[in-house]
């Protein structure tokens, strides 16, 4: 029997070296925050003997109050990609067709053709479109004035537009457009870069309650498990001390992007806690380089950048590795 599929979605930056990687590594590949706000990481023994509230009534609501909606207006799922998949099987069928950027997050792609959908090069002749704010890998921001327009386009079409703002608590929460009530309009969220919980899988989205009621019948029963639900409950109550966060952030950033010219490589505005670097060479063999050093970088072939790497902001102590593993790459490649 044949079946129809697709290649998967590539992520973080271990691929091939997944085999190697040691305690001794440091994975600069992945995004995520180097100063996190301290939370409670323990679970009650009840919890894991019960099924989790399938309505999640607690954490939409928590959720909603933070961004100022109301709990119907929120979809839960296992992660973002969960919530992406569960949009795209709601909002498209076959024959549909959806929009993204040539260089962006690939699950957005493969997500909406998993649903059966097309991808077209005109964002104007597409059912739902996708934007990464900031985008990941090059940590371009656009301006919420910028997106309100836009959004008002496809309300006006009756299209949808999603806006993953997964990044951008450790950006500028100001430009986020969470706060704004539209049918066109899906934001996807996350916590997991921004608290450095990635392996707990949480992601919401903030929606239309006609499209938000729909995505919940899609969305797989008890997907958000009772200690992912405990953790989530605990960062939100520590949201104000991301701005600590984005401070620390923003003064490393500082210096390795100062290091990185310096080599005579370039950055991209960096709005986030990662930067986009052009290395003019092959990123394969720059990642390779970079891996003798005992330094796990973003190799952004995947992205069809093919002479570009993507690191991460780490602490001071690990940003200093980075900028001597730099030197290293550097003369090999002399």
């Amino acid at each position: 029997m044949k079946y129809k599929s697709e290649i998967r979605a590539v992520h973080g930056g271990r691929g091939k070296y997944i085999d190697r990687t040691d305690t001794g590594i440091l994975d600069f590949s992945a995004n995520i925050n180097p100063f996190p706000p301290e939370i409670d990481l323990s679970v009650p023994v009840d919890a894991l003997a019960r099924y989790p509230d399938d309505e999640y009534s607690l954490l939409k609501d928590t959720i909603a109050r933070h961004h100022g909606c109301q709990p119907e207006n929120i979809t839960v799922g296992n992660g973002s990609v969960e919530v992406i998949r569960t949009l795209c099987h709601t909002t498209l069928e076959p024959g549909s067709t959806f929009h993204v950027s040539p260089h962006t997050f690939s699950e957005y792609e493969l997500s909406a053709k998993l649903a059966g959908a097309v991808k077209v090069e005109n964002e104007n002749k597409s059912s739902l479109s996708f934007i990464c704010n900031p985008d990941n890998p090059s940590g371009n921001l656009i301006q919420k004035s910028v997106l309100r327009a836009k959004i008002s386009e496809y309300e006006q079409n009756e299209r949808i537009i999603c806006i993953d703002e997964a990044f951008i608590d450790l950006a500028d929460p100001g430009q986020s457009v969470s706060d704004i009530k539209s049918p066109a309009l899906f934001v996807l969220r996350s916590l997991t870069k921004s608290f450095a919980i990635p392996g707990i899988r949480f992601g919401y989205g903030i929606g239309d309650p006609d499209l938000v009621s729909a995505m919940e019948v899609m969305r797989p029963p008890w997907t958000v498990n009772a200690f992912a639900e405990k953790v989530v409950l605990s960062a939100f109550a520590k949201y104000n001390e991301l701005e600590r966060s984005r401070a620390y952030i923003q003064k490393e950033k500082e210096k390795l992007i100062e290091a990185i010219t310096f080599h005579g490589w370039s950055c991209h505005p960096a709005s986030a806690n990662y930067l986009l670097i052009e290395t003019g060479h092959d990123a394969g063999t720059i990642t390779d380089l970079f891996f003798q050093s005992g330094i796990l970088v973003r190799d952004c072939t995947s992205f069809h950048l093919p002479t570009c790497i993507r690191v991460a902001v780490r602490t001071t102590e690990e940003n200093i590795r980075l900028k001597e593993a730099f030197e290293k790459v550097m003369k090999c490649l002399r």
